[in-house]
């Protein structure tokens, strides 16, 4: 198939990007390159990519309407996204514009030049504040405790309008904490590895009092592909479906790179959550999914990637 991958700079759009072209599809590429984290980074895994890349909004429709008319899209892979709960407190604008106006411009596109099916990214923050472990789809999702949430809910609430009105199959994963080789700068793992090997102090949030469904990304991709193949309709939860203790992933992260760190307490933040856990039995049934690595595992392969790249 010929694929879109929009976010083919981003973390999980990159690598499931790779994935797609080792199996045989082509793929085309489309990052807008913003600032939010480093470009530099961005630009390193963009050359792990044998595709052509389209440096273009997802806001400008005009200019994103020329990538469906000069290639014959089979299907969409929606990743572009600003990213971040913490972030929407400070610009809540980009919010809006990325996720909402943007992944509106996808649905169009597809509706107007023919393309039936779409996978797009949701969030495990849509959830909220929800005290019903683990998370369900079938959980209401109406109380987002950022305007990250409420812009990735409201996604899916435009993917349902243009199934339904236009006969597209679309479908949302909502991904739980994604971590691993090649990860975003503003998440814990980075944010942990970089502090710990400088001696600089990490940020323990809720004392130290949260757990998280670290999902690594290797399965994420599969899952992401497996759904894809399915071309159906829907939500699905992509996690591991086990949270783990915020201080058992640091204590395995230090053991790793062979250094301690260096911990400041500190209470919960604004629009944050303590718990993430993912019910995935509804994925698992439509496409026996199963996440395979273990969290030392992807802790191990983590470090021994960060390792390497903050040397180069």
């Amino acid at each position: 198939m010929n694929i879109l991958v929009t976010g083919a700079a981003g973390f999980i759009g990159n690598a499931v990007a790779i994935a797609l072209l080792q199996r045989g599809d082509k793929v085309v590429g489309l990052d807008n390159m913003n600032n939010y984290y480093s470009v530099e980074l961005k630009e390193a895994r963009l050359k792990r990519l044998d595709s052509e890349i389209y440096r273009i909004d997802i806001c400008d429709k005009e200019k994103l309407a020329s990538v469906f008319k000069d290639n014959k899209i089979d299907a969409v892979v929606h990743l572009a996204a600003q990213a971040g709960v913490r972030y929407s407190l400070e610009n809540p604008q980009a919010y809006i514009d990325s996720n909402i106006t943007g992944t509106l411009n996808i649905f169009e596109c597809c509706k107007d030049f023919g393309v039936k099916n779409i996978v797009f990214a949701s969030s495990s923050s849509v959830y909220g504040d929800n005290a019903k472990i683990p998370f369900s789809t079938e959980d209401r999702t109406d109380n987002p405790v950022s305007l990250y949430a409420a812009t990735k809910k409201s996604c899916e609430l435009m993917a349902q309008t243009y199934s339904h009105l236009f006969g597209l199959n679309i479908t949302g994963l909502r991904y739980f904490t994604v971590y691993g080789p090649w990860g975003r700068p503003d998440m814990a793992p980075m944010l942990f590895a970089k502090n710990i090997l400088e001696g600089k102090p990490i940020k323990v949030f809720n004392n130290g009092n949260m757990k998280r469904d670290f999902t690594y990304i290797d399965d994420i991709v599969n899952g992401t592909i497996s759904v894809l193949d399915i071309c159906g309709n829907g939500i699905f939860n992509i996690g591991r479906g086990e949270p783990v203790d915020l201080m058992r992933f640091i204590e395995i992260l230090e053991n790793e790179l062979g250094k301690k760190a260096i911990k400041e307490f500190l209470p919960m933040q604004a629009g944050d959550v303590p718990v993430t856990w993912a019910d995935t039995s509804a994925l698992e049934k439509a496409t026996g999914y199963r996440p395979k690595i273990s969290l030392e595992t992807g802790i191990k392969n983590f470090a021994e990637w960060y390792l390497e790249f903050s040397h180069n």
